[in-house]
């Protein structure tokens, strides 16, 4: 039903824009307007029946928890992006959920951050593509998406007052483009504004960013929801383009909004726009359907977490377990799985999935026999001695599988972590293990990446294991012995020290500022321009099978589009999936740029010997950046090199395409330099050829001798040079000049 919103009074208008309890808006039955239900997501739904908290401490409903965010990046694909979805707004519609607060899309910036389990990736055009598929097949099924945390969300510390400090530039290529694709391709109902400010001013009533990006520039429609608690000023948010403050305030902030408008310091048609927004979301359905697929949402979990998994290291073929093996099955995860991050997402699961019993299963099936031991305890307690016991196990075995990981004490949302590392009683468990079993196979269970140094050389294989939701512990099984062929590619590097990473110097900031000093160059873009060695780089994954990757073909499509294709074959004996990487380097940018950016990925699934033919467009924004100078996307003119990657570190093919790029002529002032003034393609000629004219024999002669000279002043405004060299240009001359440097035809002369 549309409500006319002329019959409402200012006070009505004004309490639809705050919840009335933890999860729920405010009705109006006199005038039809129904409560609508926001509740936590993004790889569940934690609907709380009880008490209602945001940190997850109370229990919610049962309810399926599926592989969090850090799993699907590393799945590098869209369609199950958006089966994540799907499922969880079927969820949705069971419980009468209206708004699911999910995805999140920030980048990670920095692997410390202790909510990187809840983001895709370091790299924005990954995130982007999977966010706006979980976004497309979650609002399918009549759920309402949240797309979080808007903007600069990359750390916990101090995450409530924090200001990132980002220059715009790095704003637009790192750190909103996931946003801006959720936003235009798949048209979420919310976006959801984080808690820290962007350069100084708070994100809920950051005009810049909530009405001039958000709905100006990328024409979003829908309403912007607080996170919840994130609102310091209600009448500048509404004045910034934030619509709907949760949770409530118990009425207090709908009446700053009411005296605002009434005193004349806020314009009531903001307050109606905002209305108009958060009422959009009551044409959702809000009924709960009572129609949930337990067992079937299960068997879906464990799908698509096996999909997730990254095969880091397999030497010797050690994987997948061959028949009549004896295993032994070590570490406090074996038992007592990591599945989820801890805090607001935390899901009540309907069923976990325990990875011991799990490979004992399917061991039975293969003749394999299996020992256990717990190797350590998650509190510290008496490991060594059961570092010993574990030992003892493993030297009567043919392999011994170590499941490792970090704790909810490690990692959750709330704060950062401050090591890379390991706990050293998982370190001295898997170290003592690799002295003793003939072959070591290490599973880890984690929401950010680890440090493998100290370690990794003395063992075979690696499982990049994640957090995999409630079905985990078989999609583990299931990779282990070959059932599922991993498919998995890292959506961050693992770097070889904390140090190396491009954010150490500035992360987590000091005094309630953080710089983003690195700029463009997050993660794979700094490792592989600086030539830093990583341990893994990004895109980085291995498989049962191998693939070949040939027919390089580009064609050019316009003037800054390209169409891209290559044939990518199955050259072993299993079927499987591979992730065609698509990245661009070069280009003639008057900005320093990464040595190559992923622009396109496709997964395919072949079978033994079969071939396939992907096909992939880049579009202008994929040889783009940002200039600051003329406010917009700019392709540069020139040469750039399309390259298939098997990872952002290992170039497979290559061709080089010329592209005609973007002519920018800028407008000069008195305070443009005098290298602007003279490299101007329009003024630059007549300004060359105005002082040739006044020059004597002997000058001319001088600037023939040293052509140099003009660089030692290019970097002077060109009122400093008039003054320096005592208005060598005439004033009406340069006047002149400026008119003429935004014309469109070249004059002939002054």
């Amino acid at each position: 039903m549309t409500v006319d919103i002329s019959t409402l009074t200012l006070e009505q208008k004004a309490s639809l824009l705050s919840g009335h309890d933890f999860w729920s808006t405010k009705a109006i039955p006199e005038a039809g307007i129904p409560s609508v239900v926001l509740t936590d997501g993004p790889h569940g739904v934690r609907r709380q029946a009880g008490d209602a908290d945001h940190l997850g401490i109370n229990e919610s409903l049962p309810s399926t928890c599926f592989p969090p965010a850090v799993a699907v990046g590393s799945s590098w694909d869209p369609e199950l992006a958006a089966r994540v979805g799907a499922a969880v707004g079927r969820e949705g519609r069971a419980f009468g959920v209206t708004v699911i607060l999910g995805p999140g899309v920030n980048i990670k910036r920095s692997p410390l951050c202790g909510r990187n389990f809840e983001y895709y990736s370091e790299d924005p055009y990954l995130s982007g593509v999977l966010g706006a598929a979980h976004v497309r097949g979650m609002q399918q099924t009549g759920v309402g998406a949240s797309v979080k945390h808007f903007a600069a969300n990359n750390q916990e510390h101090e995450r409530m007052r924090i200001s990132a400090d980002v220059d715009e530039r790095t704003l637009r290529e790192i750190y909103l483009p996931a946003f801006e694709r959720v936003v235009i391709e798949a048209k979420p109902a919310t976006v959801m504004c984080s808690y820290n400010k962007i350069n100084g001013i708070y994100a809920s009533q950051n005009g810049w960013l909530l009405t001039d990006v958000l709905r100006t520039d990328w024409g979003f429609a829908g309403a912007v929801v607080s996170d919840w608690g994130a609102v310091s000023d209600r009448v500048a948010g509404v004045a910034a383009g934030m619509d709907l403050e949760m949770p409530g305030s118990g009425g207090a902030t709908d009446r700053q909004i009411v005296d605002a408008v009434r005193s004349g310091v806020l314009d009531e048609a903001l307050v109606d726009d905002a209305v108009r927004r958060v009422l959009a979301l009551t044409e959702l359905p809000h009924d709960a359907t009572d129609d949930l697929d337990v067992d079937g949402h299960h068997a879906l979990a464990r799908e698509l977490a096996a999909d997730s998994i990254v095969l880091l290291k397999n030497d010797a073929d050690t994987l997948p377990v061959k028949a009549n093996t004896r295993l032994a099955v070590i570490g406090a995860f074996a038992t007592e799985p990591r599945f989820q991050g801890g805090g607001s997402s935390h899901i009540n699961p309907t069923k976990v999935d325990v990875a011991l019993d799990a490979i004992r299963d399917q061991a039975w099936t293969d003749g394999v026999t299996v020992e256990h031991a717990h190797g350590f305890s998650l509190d510290g307690f008496g490991d060594a001695a059961l570092i010993e016991a574990a030992t003892e196990v493993a030297g009567r075995a043919d392999i011994a599988i170590v499941f490792v990981g970090l704790s909810d004490s490690d990692e959750s949302e709330g704060f950062d972590r401050d090591t890379l590392a390991l706990p050293q009683n998982q370190i001295d468990l898997i170290q003592a293990v690799a002295e003793v079993a003939p072959r070591t196979v290490v599973v880890l269970s984690n929401g950010g990446v680890v440090s493998l140094e100290g370690w990794h050389d003395r063992v075979d294989a690696i499982v990049e294991g994640w957090l995999l939701g409630q079905a985990g512990g078989s999609a583990l099984s299931d990779v282990l012995f070959g059932h599922v062929n991993p498919s998995g590619h890292l959506a961050e590097s693992i770097p070889v020290r904390l140090e190396d990473n491009p954010s150490w110097l500035n992360f987590p900031g000091e005094h309630g500022h953080v710089r983003y000093g690195e700029g463009v160059f997050v993660g794979y873009r700094y490792y592989t321009t600086a030539g830093v060695p990583v341990r893994y780089p990004f895109g980085h994954g291995l498989s049962y099978t191998s693939f070949s990757t040939d027919d390089l073909c580009i064609q050019p499509v316009g003037d800054a589009e390209v169409e891209v294709s290559v044939t990518v074959t199955n050259t072993g004996d299993r079927a499987g999936k591979h992730v065609v990487q698509l990245y661009v380097a070069g280009g003639a940018a008057p900005v320093r740029r990464p040595v190559r950016e992923l622009r396109g990925f496709a997964k395919v699934s072949l079978q033994p010997g079969e071939s396939t033919t992907v096909s992939l467009l880049l579009d202008r924004r994929a040889f783009a950046h940002w200039d600051v100078e003329v406010g917009r996307w700019v392709v540069p003119a020139g040469e750039y090199l399309v390259q298939v990657g098997a990872d952002a570190s290992t170039v497979l093919r290559e061709q080089a395409i010329t592209l005609a790029g973007d002519s920018i002529v800028r407008e000069l002032t008195l305070s443009s330099t005098v290298g602007d003034w003279f490299g101007h393609p329009i003024v630059g000629p007549l300004l060359m050829q105005g002082m040739a004219a006044g020059m004597t024999e002997e000058q001319a002669q001088q600037a023939a001798e040293n052509p140099d000279q003009l660089k030692m002043v290019e970097s002077m405004p060109m009122q400093q040079f008039l003054a320096f060299t005592q208005g060598a240009i005439p004033t009406a001359t340069l006047e002149q000049l400026m008119r003429l440097s935004t014309a469109p035809t070249v004059p002939a002369s002054l």
